[in-house]
């Protein structure tokens, strides 16, 4: 049967400040290297996150509406 760990072991972990964090680019040649059940007994959580831009990234800026209304075709910010 695999092991799974619960929230709890996890939530204790970080709490204590002896939680093992890696990212997911981290963690493929760790499985490659050394199988996912070595892998799973050392890294407590896997993370996908990141600070760049993504390919479902997005944003939307309100102006609000001018008097009177006029439509922006090309708008700059910070030059």
């Amino acid at each position: 049967m695999a092991r799974t760990k619960t929230y709890e072991e996890i939530n204790e972990k970080i709490k204590s400040g002896k939680v093992t964090v890696v990212t997911a680019e981290e963690i493929i040649p760790m499985v490659k290297e050394e199988g996912p059940a070595a892998v799973l007994e050392k890294v407590d959580v896997v993370t996908t996150a990141t600070f760049g831009p993504m390919c479902s990234s997005g944003l939307f800026l309100n102006f609000g509406h001018s008097d009177p209304p006029i439509k922006m075709s090309k708008v700059w910010l910070n030059d």
